[in-house]
């Protein structure tokens, strides 16, 4: 059995300004993105400072689908008793799924505008998201939030204010979303793939990765389980992206090839 190290959230502490590692973990995760994506630029016609552009629209996805989406899908209750706690980002509260489909709509205008097709800059995006993902599972664990369920393994940690040892759930995140779903995106993109395979590919891993820690991370105590006392909403999430990661795959297979030396925009339409 393992006890939380005690670590500070502020980083950095100059007067009243107060630097939490959390919002570190946001910036590590942007710049990793933004420092990746410049070397593949080429891959898009795009020079290099295009990637920043890329990344202001995302980072936009990012955090205005992240907030609505919690709001939507675990808050919604306190959203319709309270619509300005939307707005009260202090509070805490973002959703990967949610911020997934802000992202997915800052891809679409930022294809548009730069002639784009739509899967061909979302495979370009897949492999660089999951650095962002591994960072913001470290600023869980600072934070000692998304403790997992009781458990006797030993490596079970027993958290702040808390008496019974738990999994640590958010490093698992940390190590499958984070580290192993990078390993695989970028090595597998690194070779010349058939357009949407790469998109499809983060989906139904992240659906597989996320859906399995749900069973060993505890629920969260407003919504509890959805159903059978096992399904939460982390899984029914998932699921969809998982079914829609394996129907692009599928359709893959009968898409162009964007080869890694190919320069030439696409039709945003295609």
């Amino acid at each position: 059995m393992l006890h939380y190290p005690q670590i500070d959230p502020i980083a950095i502490s100059l007067g009243p300004l107060k630097i939490h590692w959390y919002g570190l973990m946001y910036v590590i995760g942007f710049v990793g993105a933004w420092w990746l994506g410049r070397k593949r630029a080429a891959r898009l016609g795009l020079v290099p400072d295009d990637i920043g552009d890329m990344l202001f629209y995302g980072a936009l996805g990012v955090v205005l689908g992240g907030r609505i989406g919690y709001a939507l899908f675990y808050g919604f209750d306190r959203l319709v008793a309270d619509p300005l706690w939307l707005f009260q980002v202090w509070d805490g509260g973002m959703s990967f799924h949610g911020g997934l489909i802000g992202v997915l709509i800052a891809a679409l205008l930022f294809a548009r505008k730069h002639g784009l097709a739509f899967f061909q800059l979302t495979d370009f995006i897949a492999p660089l998201v999951p650095i962002g993902l591994g960072a913001g599972r470290i600023g869980n664990f600072i934070n000692a939030e998304l403790p997992g369920r009781v458990t006797d393994v030993p490596w079970a940690m027993i958290y702040p204010g808390g008496s019974q040892p738990r999994h640590p759930s958010s490093l698992y995140e940390f190590v499958l979303e984070g580290v192993v779903l990078f390993a695989v995106l970028w090595t597998v993109s690194r070779t010349p793939r058939r357009r949407g395979m790469i998109s499809g590919l983060f989906l139904v891993l992240y659906g597989l990765f996320r859906f399995a820690v749900e069973f060993v991370r505890r629920p969260d105590p407003q919504l509890g389980f959805i159903a059978f006392d096992w399904l939460t909403m982390g899984m029914l999430l998932s699921l969809p992206m998982i079914l829609i990661g394996l129907a692009l795959i599928g359709w893959s297979r009968n898409q162009p090839v964007d080869r890694a030396d190919d320069t030439t925009r696409a039709s945003p339409t295609s």
